[in-house]
């Protein structure tokens, strides 16, 4: 079935509106916006299936927002949202869900999404950290060299891996914590995200005024700059505010 009705935001425009990104699949569909009362879907045409999450799909997705962020507040709708018909999506979404939409795209007006990543650059650095800040290490590192049973050095050491692992995440907890608290007072809000692996530290989302945003830029510099070598920041942004409203849909 050909007649489907790929869907990648609401944003409110009285005028029909068309864009250079291309639509998802691969088949250069025109991505344009279909209307009800002020309220509009960006869309391209699309047959009724799963589109899988590659990256391919995913970059189209996301191509399309970020050119329509450039022009219109939106939100941002659920990945492979698919009407059947035009006459669906209008009543079904367009119409039953104004109200919502409306308030929505008003909370979202002049606002983006930056992203900060922290990262220790050299977690050997942050583990010796560790052993000169801890007593107990200390004293445990001290009975281990002058113990002479194997199976009691073996079992020191073991002890000594278990306080640096939950000494390490008190640790990534406070700096994290420490870099949240210098950045929150500039953004209306945020969000904490799932982060991977010893050496990251915060992967978080933040909702920001356009007003603020060289505010947050300059504010993100002088924390680099305060860090140094031992700590990095990945800094991106504008996007999409995917983190912070998604429009799902069950038809």
């Amino acid at each position: 079935m050909n007649g489907g009705k790929y869907i990648y935001a609401i944003i409110e425009t009285p005028e029909s509106q068309e864009f250079a990104s291309p639509g998802i699949g691969g088949g250069g569909d025109k991505v344009h916006t279909m209307h009800l009362n002020g309220l509009a879907a960006v869309v391209s045409s699309s047959p009724i299936v799963k589109y899988p999450v590659s990256r391919d799909n995913m970059m189209a997705h996301q191509n399309v927002l970020e050119e329509v962020m450039k022009k219109f507040t939106l939100l941002p709708v659920r990945y492979c949202t698919i009407a059947e018909d035009e006459e669906k999506l209008k009543e079904k979404l367009l119409k039953a869900r104004a109200e919502e939409f409306k308030d929505l795209l008003k909370k979202m007006k002049g606002k983006v999404e930056l992203g900060v990543r922290a990262f220790w650059s050299d977690l050997e650095k942050v583990f010796a950290e560790i052993v000169s800040e801890n007593e107990e290490i200390s004293q445990l590192k001290k009975r281990i060299e002058e113990e002479k049973s194997d199976q009691k050095v073996y079992a020191g050491k073991i002890k000594i891996g278990e306080i640096v692992k939950r000494v390490l995440e008190e640790k990534k907890k406070a700096e994290a914590q420490a870099l949240l608290d210098s950045l929150t007072d500039l953004a209306d809000d945020f969000r904490e995200n799932r982060i991977l692996g010893d050496r990251n530290i915060l992967n978080a989302s933040f909702l920001v005024t356009k007003e603020k945003e060289a505010k947050f830029d300059r504010k993100i510099n002088q924390i680099q700059q305060a860090f140094g070598e031992r700590t990095k920041l990945n800094y991106f942004g504008p996007t999409p505010p995917c983190n912070f409203v998604e429009v799902v849909v069950t038809w």
